[in-house]
Formats: C-alpha cells, structure tokens, sequence
C-alpha cells in the first residue's frame, strides 16, 4: 500500500524536526542581509564631494566642489545638529525610535491591518531600517519593496541596534539622507538651502527638512503643506512660502568666502581633502580688493581681467594668489596668475645685471638711444621706443629707470642673446625652452612669454641679492635652499636703479604711481600689441607682481604703462608697508660710491654706484673722428627684390656709411666704387653681393652682405 500525503511525518515526530529545522534555516538563509558596517567604519568611509583650501593660519579660503554625482560636505556630528532638527527628524519619520529595537512593531502591525482593510498604509520603515538601506543600497533601491526585502530590511536594522548607539543611529542617519535634489547629509543641505550651519536652524527650518525626507523632489508647496501638518499649524502661508525659497536657485555654501578660487582649483583635485595653503587671507582680500578697484576704474572696454601674486620674501611663500576677480571678464575661470603672456620690458633688469656682473656696462655706461637697424633670420628688427621718441645719449641708469627700448637692445648686443637667454632660465623663467637664437634681439624688450607667478620669483631672486628660491604655495611643500644665480653687488646696482624716481622721470614723470614714501624698486612692461601690462617689484620684505589685460588676448586701449598695473602694486605696497616703511638694502662691500660728472650736458652729475674696480669719475662722448668708420646702408642679411613694373634705372640702391672721413672707399664685390662718403647709387645684378669699406691702405674696416632677387 502506497502512503499519501504528510501523514507518515507526523508518525515521525523526529523527521518532523528536522523538515522544521530545515525550513527554518532556509528562511534564515532567505532573509540574510548583507553585513552591516561598523558606526566608526561608516565615519571613516564617508567622503565629502567638496575640497577645501585653508590660508596659512587656518581660515576658509575656497571651498571646490569635485564629486558632481552627489553633494557632501563633511561629516556632522550630532551633537552640532539643532536640537529643533533631531526633534522633527524623529517626529516625522519614527516616533517610537528611543524604545524600539530597530524595527517598530507596533507601526508595522498597524500598516499591515490599513492594508488588509484597504487604506492607506502609513509606511513603518523605522530610522534604523531606512539607515540600513542608505548603508546597503541592495535593501532600498530600485525595486527592493517586496516581502523579502521587507524582511531582510528589518534583520540589517536589528543587527545595527545590536552594535550602534541610538545617538551614533540617528548621527549617521542625518548625514546619509538626502533632502533635495543631489544634497546628501545635514551639513549640505542646511547651507544648500538655508545658507546656514546645521547647529544655526530653527524651528520652521527643522520642519522643512523633515518634510523633505519623503518626498526630496516634492513641489515647494507640498513639503511646506507637510511641514504645516507636522507642525499641527492651521495656517500654511508662512511655511508654504520658506519651502519656496527654499527650493529655490542654489547658493554658495554660506562658510566659503569665495577669495581664491583660482588657487584652490590649482592645488585641490580630491573629494573630501582640506589644503593648508601659504596664502595670508587678509593679503589676499587686500590684493583681491585693489586689482578689483582698479579693473573697476578703467572699465571693461580698456580691460576686463588682472593677476595679483604677493610673496614673502624671506621664505619664498605666497601669500596672495589672485588669478582673476571677475567683474567684466569674459573668460573668469582663466587663472591669470599662471598664464604665459609676453614679458615686455620686465626682463630688462636681467640684461642690465648681467651685463653690468660681467663687466660690460656700469650706471653711468652711455647708450645710444636713436633709431637702429638689425638683421635677423626673419628679416630687419626695428626697435622703437615706446613713446616713439628718441632720447640721444643716456646712461644705463636712465635707460633701465626709463625703460628706454634701443639702448636695452644695444646692452644685448653686447652682453649676447644666448647668455641673457640662460640667465633668464636660471632665473626661473622655465618657458624659455629655445635656445637665444628663437628669440633674437627682441628679447631684450620681452618677446619670450612668463608667468606671472615666475615674474615674482625672478623680481624676488633679485631683491634677494641675485639667490633664487622656487615659491612655495602649500605649508606642506618642503622648503628649498636658495640658490645664487647672479652676483650680489649687481643685483644691489639694478635694484637702486629701478628705486630711482628722478631717473625714471625720464619717461614716467616727477610723480608715477611707482613714486612710494619709502624705498621700492619696480619695473613696469607692456607686450606687443597692447596686450599686457605688468608691474612688478619688490622692498625688503614682500614682492608684489601684477598683470592687467584680458583673457583672450585681445589689445587693451587707453592704458599706458603706468595706468594698468602700477596702481594696483602701489595700493598693495602701502597697505603691505602701513607699519613699517620699505627700508633700502644694505651697499656690498663690493659696490663702491663715486661722484661722477657727464661731459656736454648729457645728464647732470650725481653719486653713482660701480662694481668695486669699474668706478669713473667723469663721462664724456666720443668724437666722431675717433668712431670707427662702419657701412651703415645696407645692414647684413638684407634681402632686395627687383620690382619688374618700376624702370631699372630708378631700383639703384645707396651705399652709405658713418664716420668715413679719411680717405676711405666702398668696393663692391672686389670692385672700387670711389669714396665712402660720396654715398654711391648702384644696380647690383641679381645675386648675392659683398659690400666692403676699406682704408687707404686697403684694409677691411667693416662689410655687409646682401642679396637681390
């Protein structure tokens, strides 16, 4: 006979048991939640989506945000949360959470009776569950609303009350709900919405936030009527009204000021790090406020953006970074601080330097400042003034004060492209990747581009006695060994030139905003085209390096060497000065003091400052008899082209030259063409062609070489 059915099981109470054992552990196996996380392994996983960048002493500079999926910010404790808060928090969405062990029965047994009876079931997810699901998302995603899940939902939460505190619950809770759109946690979503810390949130803000936990994407009107009912109020207005605002447009975190943006995008690129960086924040708003007043002033139709960078000079740090302040800009985000631009005449103290350390040229060295012509691989280099004015015969003085063109372009020619361009190089000016011949002549007048913050480190150096040390822009960079670039006596000579206001006078007046009550030394530049303007310099204690122009690189209008830039340095100086004045550095024993006179009026006579050794007492010009005689016309390398439309006859080319007046004569290739100072007109053929200027006795004194096409 065949048995049917269970009955054989209950004749076996044993197997009975084990079937039930069974089950049991099935079910237990079914209902498994995944493991649940620590209190302090929760803390120590949370990653904020925010960085921050701290000044030198601590203080907020900039808040950056790098996790765009959600936003963070760092983890509250619960003891910095309004008691308002907690109190609505636990109102509305667990009222029995003190006395419950993680799952409230009496709510779950109460929306499971609604539901067999047709209404509606109040949901019975107690905080501790909800929390369950914020630390698995398996238990409350997307479609995890079943029995099962259910189930294993409420085992996770018996699980945390077996390990967590009540206050470690509802802590991690706050921080791992999300209110609003992206806003994740207490800390966001109170300065998110309410621009307000966590511990600062009243009564109405409380409600609103536990009306958020439902329903984060509800319309303002909905939370502000939830946040009514929880609140037992009869009328809604008021509430219904701050949900509005609420909701309203994002606003800054209310704790970032805001002052370095361009800095922290530099130095911060991980969620949840904090940066010390080296900036001062009350330099900062200093150098922030100046560039601001000033692009104010001149208006976004002369120039919209500016860079400011202040170091310390005694440790190389930085203690202000302004990359950009906004206002006109049309490209804000550029960090102007960092960007390459053309130097201008800011490189001419380098020259000068070296070309005085070497012994080419002292202060009271005589430079031709009139119209010149050199060839180049690419053609003429023409250089002009910037006034397009020429002066005659100035001393190195005047010209470096003055920042006069052609005679800086005369100091190269004796000092050498490629020496100056590795003098530059070790002045940190690290763009300069070509070698002297890339640049050519127009080196002299700033044709290699800078960064700003390279032109505070080289003007920094030279204030330093010619010792170069990198800048440093974190506390946590390691500090270098300054490193001795050019001579100590130069750097003392150039640095009492650019402090000398009556030699500047020359160009910039009586008055300039580079003009300060105590010792400064400054150099202004403005790029081809207009489209920069620098002043850098420096005083005992601070460098102060500032760029004016726009983004893009378009032309300036209407600003002049020192309307742009030197106002801002000016401002930053004084303020930086307001206690103690700039004092001028101690003389090297190896710089030595000398009264010294100029022959014909050339500048009048003054104490002069010479390397031990090179000193004079009186300079005049020499007279053109004792010139040695040069062809002027054509300069070497020139390039003619024959113009088929225009008759031969009127394409004669004149050979001239200067200080030919004894006897001598131009040959063209191997040909007498008669005296030099007869200035002759010749049709040289098609064809390279050497033109020499020889004495009576036949000597080459000096030739060209030219071509025609």
């Amino acid at each position: 006979m065949i048995r049917t059915g269970l009955g054989w099981l209950r004749r076996r109470p044993a197997l009975w048991f084990v079937a039930l054992l069974a089950a049991l552990g099935a079910f237990v196996v079914w209902t498994a939640p995944p493991a649940m996380p620590s209190y302090a392994e929760t803390r120590a996983g949370w990653r904020a989506s925010e960085a921050w960048l701290r000044d030198r002493n601590g203080a907020l500079l900039q808040t950056v945000r790098i996790d765009f999926q959600v936003r963070r910010l760092e983890w509250v404790s619960l003891d910095h949360v309004a008691p308002a808060v907690r109190e609505a928090v636990v109102a509305s969405e667990d009222k029995r959470f003190a006395s419950h062990g993680g799952v409230d029965w009496h709510g779950l047994g109460g929306s499971l009776w609604a539901g067999v009876r047709g209404r509606h079931a109040r949901g019975a997810s107690t905080i501790t569950m909800q929390l369950a699901g914020f630390l698995t998302p398996e238990l409350a995603g997307p479609g995890a609303r079943g029995f099962h899940d259910k189930l294993r939902q409420i085992r996770a939460a018996r699980a945390i009350e077996a390990k967590w505190s009540k206050d470690e619950i509802l802590e991690a809770y706050l921080n791992l709900a999300t209110f609003r759109g992206e806003t994740q946690g207490i800390g966001a979503a109170s300065r998110a919405l309410f621009g307000r810390s966590p511990e600062a949130l009243g009564k109405d803000d409380a409600l609103l936030l536990a009306a958020l936990l439902p329903a984060p994407q509800a319309q303002p009107a909905s939370v502000g009527r939830r946040a009514c009912r929880l609140a037992h109020a009869k009328d809604c207005t008021m509430l219904i009204a701050e949900a509005e605002a609420m909701t309203g447009p994002s606003r800054r975190l209310a704790d970032d000021p805001g002052l370095a943006p361009h800095l922290a995008y530099r130095l911060l690129d991980k969620a949840g790090e904090t940066v010390r960086s080296t900036v001062d924040a009350g330099v900062q708003r200093l150098a922030s406020g100046a560039l601001r007043r000033q692009l104010l002033g001149l208006g976004g139709d002369r120039a919209r953006d500016g860079a400011v960078v202040v170091v310390d000079n005694a440790t190389g740090d930085v203690l202000a970074y302004v990359g950009g302040v906004g206002g006109a800009s049309t490209a804000p985000s550029v960090d102007n601080a960092d960007a390459n631009r053309q130097a201008g005449s800011t490189l001419k103290p380098f020259l000068y330097g070296q070309a005085i350390e070497r012994g080419f040229l002292t202060p009271a060295s005589i430079l031709d400042d009139s119209p010149v012509q050199l060839d180049t691989a690419s053609g003429l280099y023409v250089p002009k003034d910037y006034d397009h004015d020429f002066k005659g015969p100035v001393s190195v003085r005047t010209a470096l004060a003055g920042s006069l063109n052609v005679p800086a372009v005369r100091a190269l020619l004796v000092d050498g492209v490629e020496d100056f361009r590795d003098r530059l190089w070790d002045m940190g000016y690290r763009g300069l990747t070509q070698d002297g011949d890339f640049y050519g002549y127009s080196l002299a007048l700033g044709s290699a581009e800078v960064t700003l913050l390279q032109q505070a480190a080289a003007y920094r150096a030279l204030g330093d006695g010619g010792r170069y040390l990198p800048l440093r822009l974190r506390t946590d960079d390691p500090r270098a060994q300054p490193r001795a670039v050019a001579e100590p006596a130069s750097a003392w000579i150039v640095a009492d030139m650019m402090a000398d206001a009556d030699a500047r006078a020359v160009t910039f007046g009586v008055d300039s905003a580079l003009r300060l009550p105590f010792w400064a030394a400054a150099k202004t530049g403005t790029s081809k085209g207009m489209r920069d303007n620098w002043c850098v310099g420096f005083t005992d204690r601070f460098t102060v390096a500032v760029w004016i122009g726009n983004s893009e690189g378009d032309s300036m209008t209407r600003i002049s060497g020192t309307s742009g830039a030197a106002p801002v340095w000016r401002e930053v100086m004084l303020a930086l000065h307001r206690s103690v004045p700039g004092r001028r550095p101690a003389r090297p024993a190896s710089v030595e003091e000398r009264p010294i006179a100029f022959a014909g009026g050339i500048e009048p006579s003054r104490v002069e400052y010479f390397l031990r050794g090179t000193g004079q007492s009186g300079i005049a010009i020499v007279a053109p008899g004792a010139r040695r005689p040069r062809i002027a016309s054509p300069v070497s390398g020139t390039i003619y082209a024959l113009d088929p439309d225009i008759p031969v006859a009127k394409q004669r080319i004149r050979f001239t030259s200067v200080g030919a007046a004894s006897g001598e004569r131009l040959h063209l290739d191997g040909r007498d063409l008669g005296p030099a100072e007869a200035s002759p007109m010749v049709l040289p053929g098609p064809g390279s062609h050497r033109l020499a200027l020889v004495d009576t006795a036949g000597r080459v004194l000096d030739r060209s070489l030219f071509t025609v096409r």
